[in-house]
């Protein structure tokens, strides 16, 4: 578990020098305005990058999660698309989500509770001309991997994911996020919906700040069947806010 972790932080650091688009921290609310979240993270470090070229474009994120005495648990995902059209709107999807999270006995719900998962579609992209709007749609079939520490069994799965960003007020707001839908029989329903809607303030926008690349805002995180509870159960609903500051590299 050290060297996973020693491994993502590695990751991270080149990433931030190289080709980290951006780095967010996130100050998460969840532990506060839940009872049965408690035991919930508070911080959250994430870097995120896009970088799309002739043939179509890589996404990547890495969450990072911290406890008092250091990273609790990572988590990552990355994603390839190749153009299948010239006017590069449909794209074919592959994808893998995957992480770990550290837990006080084995028989802790925080430890080892991500079923990791690869994921394949296609996908259909837009953008306005000057890209102060984006969308993406994605069908993808889903296959999850056996977690044998929660007695997760492999299961194919299917996937509906959009993505969204626009810019507004003259660039000095941004709302984006991502919405995720997938069949999982061992739910209530059978049905896992998990959404990080965002709100920024771009600071770099104000008359003189130019150079700072700061964003201020906030992330909910809405989730139905998702998010665990301290009694290591997820069959309900919530939405949880974040207090978030982003760095945006050129």
């Amino acid at each position: 578990m050290k060297k996973l972790f020693s491994l993502v932080i590695v990751l991270v650091a080149a990433f931030s020098g190289a080709t980290a688009q951006n780095i967010q921290f996130h100050y998460d609310l969840g532990h506060s305005l839940y009872k049965d979240l408690t035991p919930r993270q508070s911080v959250t470090t994430t870097v995120e990058m896009f970088k799309p070229d002739d043939l179509g474009s890589t996404f990547l994120f890495i969450d990072i999660d911290y406890k008092n005495d250091g990273v609790k648990g990572a988590y990552w995902e990355i994603a390839r698309e190749f153009n299948v059209t010239k006017n590069k709107q449909w794209a074919a999807h592959i994808e893998y989500n995957g992480g770990a999270e550290t837990g006080e006995t084995p028989s802790d719900y925080y430890g080892n509770r991500y079923q990791h998962a690869v994921l394949a579609g296609g996908a259909w992209n837009w953008h306005s001309s000057d890209f102060s709007k984006t969308f993406s749609v994605q069908l993808l079939w889903k296959y999850n991997f056996a977690n044998h520490h929660r007695d997760f069994r492999p299961f194919n799965s299917c996937q509906l994911t959009e993505v969204w960003s626009t810019t507004f007020a003259h660039g000095l707001c941004t709302f984006s996020g991502y919405c995720d839908t997938w069949y999982d029989k061992k739910v209530n329903g059978n049905i896992i919906v998990q959404s990080e809607p965002q709100f920024w303030f771009n600071l770099n926008t104000i008359k003189g700040w130019n150079k700072i690349k700061l964003s201020l805002g906030s992330e909910v995180e809405v989730s139905n069947n998702f998010v665990y509870n301290e009694r290591g159960e997820n069959n309900r609903f919530y939405a949880i806010p974040t207090v978030a500051a982003k760095w945006t590299f050129d």
